[in-house]
C-alpha cells in the first residue's frame, strides 16, 4: 500500500530539500529530520497530462518541462536500516526547481 501526499499551493506532494549525488538523491530533509538514502530503486519521467500542457495557452504549452522521479530506500538519520528503513518517492519539478515528497510506500 501507499499513501500519496495531499496537494498543497495546486501541487502534489511535500516540499523537501534534497542531497543529489552523481547518481540521484544521497539524503533528503523532512519536517526538520534528514533522511539517509541506503539504495535508489527506481527512476523515471513524468509528462505532464495533455490538458496541463493546453491550459498554459498557445506554444507556450509545449515548453512545460517534465518531472523526474525517484524511488528510493531511506531511513531517518541515526536508525538502523533493518527495521525502520522506508520507500519514498521523490520528485524534481525542474521548471519549479523544487524538490517534493510525493509518496510514501507502506
Amino acid at each position: 500500500m501507499s499513501r500519496v501526499l495531499n496537494e498543497v499551493g495546486g501541487r502534489i506532494g511535500e516540499e523537501v530539500q534534497v542531497e543529489r549525488g552523481p547518481l540521484g538523491p544521497v539524503q533528503f530533509w523532512r519536517g526538520g529530520s534528514r533522511y539517509v538514502v541506503g539504495e535508489l530503486l527506481d527512476s523515471w519521467v513524468e509528462t505532464p497530462a495533455w490538458w496541463q500542457r493546453a491550459a498554459t495557452g498557445g506554444a507556450s504549452g509545449d515548453l512545460v518541462a517534465p518531472r523526474e522521479v525517484w524511488r528510493l530506500e531511506a531511513v531517518r538519520a541515526g536508525r538502523s536500516r533493518m527495521s525502520f528503513a522506508g520507500v519514498y518517492d521523490l520528485s524534481w519539478d525542474a521548471a519549479d526547481n523544487r524538490w517534493s515528497l510525493v509518496r510514501v510506500h507502506d
